[in-house]
């Protein structure tokens, strides 16, 4: 291996670390963060203590595997400290909280939480750990919030194994949607402003994981699958409808091209409608909503969705398509942590050294988004003037404003 980050401290990063005051037993826990967080952003091969001690100076691979396992610190507290500098300096307003989990393939028996189980990242049941995941994003930028291993309860239940793995008592089984609803508490308690949630059909097919979201009155916006059960009317004695079959119903000039997003060939479209009816519970309540539809428009391989959301009546069909659609920022998200920061390639077994790497991954990716958004706002104010009708800033009092084409 040949790549080598520089002795020196890197100026922008001791900058973003130097708001968060996190309390080491022992001098070198500090460095031991810094080292492992430029070894995180240093271009490797691969991400591991070993490999990070190769390109790094000034630190070892048993220092690194101290502070991810037996040092002293508190990383739920570095995390909240990360989201409060976020939350002031990378957040627009109008943003939304979603919900995903994602996969990591592993080989063996003894990680925390490894088993075969259904891993979307997989597409298949595979060997893996799986972990559940929020993230903020608006228009202006995505970061994650709070990462949560899934402990199946063949894991909770075995003392031994967590004892080998340094599982926490009070960690016992929880559903992922169980998992989710507690980040969103985090969430909560900690301030992160949201219009919204966001989740894909795991979540929005469960209904203890709905029902959740009403009890906290959360609004949001799921994904469900095509037998998703759905009333017209609001009585006991109106049919129940699948989501496939009741929007078969509609008329097709009904169905209305919505454009979300400008990608990289250009708008993001599909056909949309969006229907006022009730969502029925296993117990026979009924819960009010829009039951809203998508399919492909002229040209495009057909592919149907279905979304519900409790966002009122006044709701246009443009504002529900468009949050529907901003759940893609938490596959860049997973795409990017493992992909450029290797999340997915921790080698250790424990349960604090899973969180601590997470925990140091969203670190990293948290400068990564301060940096950007700090350069942005450093070049909106050098250059010629701006034409007259070039894309324009607002609320100069953030790091940035400009919108994502």
């Amino acid at each position: 291996m040949d790549v080598h980050a520089s002795p020196a401290e890197l100026p922008e990063l001791q900058e973003f670390l130097a708001s968060f005051r996190v309390r080491f037993r022992r001098p070198e826990g500090r460095s031991a963060l810094e080292r492992y967080t430029i070894g995180l952003l240093t271009e490797l091969p691969n991400k591991n203590c070993d490999t990070i001690a190769q390109a790094v100076p000034g630190t070892s691979e048993q220092r690194l595997q101290e502070f991810l396992t037996n040092m002293e610190w508190d990383e739920e507290d570095l995390n909240r400290q990360r989201v409060q500098k976020m939350m002031a300096e990378a957040t627009r307003g109008e943003g939304v909280l979603i919900i995903d989990d994602t996969g990591f393939a592993k080989q063996g028996k003894t990680s925390v939480g490894v088993a075969r189980q259904y891993s979307g990242t997989l597409g298949k049941v595979g060997n893996c750990q799986i972990a559940v995941t929020c993230c903020y994003s608006d228009a202006q930028a995505t970061w994650p919030v709070a990462v949560r291993l899934y402990l199946p309860q063949t894991w909770a239940d075995d003392p031994e194994r967590r004892r080998q793995t340094r599982v926490p008592a009070a960690v016992g089984f929880q559903t992922k949607p169980e998992i989710a609803l507690a980040l969103l508490d985090q969430a909560q308690a900690w301030g992160v402003p949201h219009r919204c949630i966001v989740a894909d059909a795991d979540y929005g097919d469960n209904p203890n994981f709905l029902a959740g979201l009403e009890a906290r009155q959360e609004p949001y916006v799921v994904a469900v699958r095509t037998d998703f059960a759905a009333r017209l009317r609001n009585t006991a004695a109106s049919r129940v409808w699948r989501a496939d079959e009741l929007l078969q119903t509609v008329p097709r000039w009904q169905w209305r091209t919505v454009r979300w997003r400008r990608g990289t060939k250009g708008w993001l479209r599909k056909k949309f409608v969006a229907v006022r009816c009730w969502r029925v519970t296993n117990d026979g309540q009924r819960h009010e909503g829009w039951l809203l539809g998508e399919r492909a428009t002229r040209g495009q391989p057909e592919e149907r969705k279905y979304f519900w959301s409790n966002l009122s009546a006044e709701t246009t069909l443009e504002e529900l398509a468009s949050v529907a659609h901003r759940r893609h920022a938490i596959e860049q998200f997973h795409e990017e942590a493992k992909g450029e920061l290797g999340w997915d390639q921790y080698q250790g077994r424990l349960w604090p050294g899973f969180h601590r790497h997470a925990v140091t991954v969203m670190l990293a990716y948290s400068f990564l988004v301060w940096l950007e958004l700090r350069e942005r706002h450093r070049l909106k104010w050098q250059g010629r003037r701006r034409a007259a009708f070039s894309p324009s800033a607002s609320s100069p009092a953030l790091v940035t404003a400009s919108r994502p084409s």
